[in-house]
């Protein structure tokens, strides 16, 4: 049939073939997790060289480099004030469902040896100054070799800067540039076709490791989180997209693909570069997105801020630890901070949950236990709104800057996803 040849409705099947199977064969199915790993890790490897030749490129042609520094300004202002929203809106659900109400756990039996790993990686990002360091590769070729997208995106600006200072020597730079990236994206669109095969081993994996049990024993917090991040999507982002001029629910059909290749890998990353290609299309400047995504993924991330504050509240319930006011607004202080904090590392929005209850001191990190089994399920959730939070994000910023072709935008999103 027609419709199978679509990308969108191959990773559908891919992704109810997987839960399928995952629940016929939990055994078997655990075993196909390679399979979601291996195209994550295609597509990562195609990260660095995108951002770079997007980013270098794209400053290196700018005529008033003062608009980089206005952009990466704006970014940081709109992902401080929609983070805030986010944190708010996580922690007011939370406090009117209770989803921890009634768990009784007792602290003194949980196991802590389940999450040291993720404690451990926490601690190693504790300190500012560690953090602030890591953003600095030791060389130009470790950044592309880690593949760490601020890392990768210091270089880029740096470059791009050096090429517009370079007038007519540089010239010559940006062309070169344009055409290693288009040979970078046509390798995109040959792994993006495995898109299916990864999305069916990550979710038989899932399923079969975890299962329905687990998620029925705290489908409230799932059932929370999820929640939360769709009224969030719906109401916050969907009224910054009205005030942007487009339609938060013809942008969501437009990257409905994206949104599954997310569902089905449980990561973000793994459609970075086709977001960036589809915002393109969308009539924002190649420059403001090559600038705005990449440190979205690290700065703008709105699942993992409603991941945070409702896990931390489900946890402190589940234990029967009561948080006064004052605690419930230093954590949101925290959690705004330690978000930005575990960017780029597996298992980041577990990481990030270590890293605030560690800070905070109220709740013990081996509580963390008790949502071990289920961070998967919710770690798909955090990646869709995160993907979902940095494309509208990035559209604002365009409309902010007056360079989105609004035309452009209303005719794309019109018609469709190509």
């Amino acid at each position: 049939m027609r419709i199978f040849r679509s990308l969108y409705a191959q990773v559908l099947v891919a992704i109810a073939a997987g839960v399928a199977f995952g629940l016929l064969d939990p055994h078997l199915a655990v075993a196909f997790k390679p399979l979601g790993d291996a195209f994550v890790k295609l597509i990562k490897m195609l990260i660095a060289p995108v951002i770079f030749c997007t980013v270098a490129g794209g400053i290196g042609r700018m005529s008033d480099l003062k608009a980089v520094g206005r952009v990466g300004g704006r970014a940081l202002l709109y992902f401080e004030v929609v983070s805030t929203f986010a944190l708010m809106i996580g922690l007011a659900v939370g406090e009117l469902l209770k989803p921890g109400a009634g768990f009784g756990a007792d602290p003194a039996h949980l196991d802590a040896a389940a999450v040291a790993s993720y404690v451990a990686q926490a601690h190693s990002m504790a300190h500012a100054s560690d953090y602030l360091l890591h953003l600095i590769p030791d060389t130009v070729v470790s950044a592309f070799a880690a593949g760490d997208i601020l890392q990768v995106l210091l270089l880029a600006i740096i470059a791009g800067f050096a090429i517009a200072a370079l007038d007519r020597a540089g010239a010559g730079i940006t062309p070169a540039l344009d055409k290693v990236g288009a040979v970078v994206f046509a390798m995109i669109r040959i792994v993006v076709r495995a898109a299916p095969i990864g999305a069916f081993g990550a979710m038989a994996y899932t399923i079969g490791a975890y299962g329905l049990p687990a998620l029925e024993r705290l489908a409230a917090l799932v059932g929370a989180v999820y929640l939360t991040s769709a009224l969030f999507v719906a109401v916050v982002l969907g009224a910054i997209a009205w005030a942007a001029g487009f339609s938060i629910w013809r942008f969501l059909v437009y990257i409905r693909e994206e949104l599954l290749i997310v569902l089905g890998a449980s990561s973000s990353e793994a459609v970075l570069p086709q977001l960036m290609v589809k915002l393109e299309r969308l009539g924002a400047p190649p420059a403001t997105v090559g600038l705005v995504v990449p440190a979205g993924y690290s700065f703008n991330l709105d699942g993992t801020n409603i991941y945070m504050t409702l896990a931390t509240l489900f946890l402190a319930q589940a234990i029967g630890v009561h948080l006064t006011l004052g605690r419930e607004l230093t954590l949101l202080a925290v959690a705004m901070l330690t978000s930005k904090g575990a960017s780029g590392v597996a298992g980041a929005g577990f990481i990030t949950l270590a890293l605030t209850l560690s800070a905070v001191g109220v709740i013990p990190v081996a509580a963390m236990a008790l949502i071990l089994g289920v961070d998967r399920f919710l770690s798909e959730c955090r990646a869709l709104t995160n993907v979902v939070g940095n494309g509208v994000a990035t559209l604002v910023i365009a409309r902010w800057e007056g360079t989105l072709s609004r035309e452009t935008l209303r005719a794309a999103l019109a018609k469709g996803p190509a």
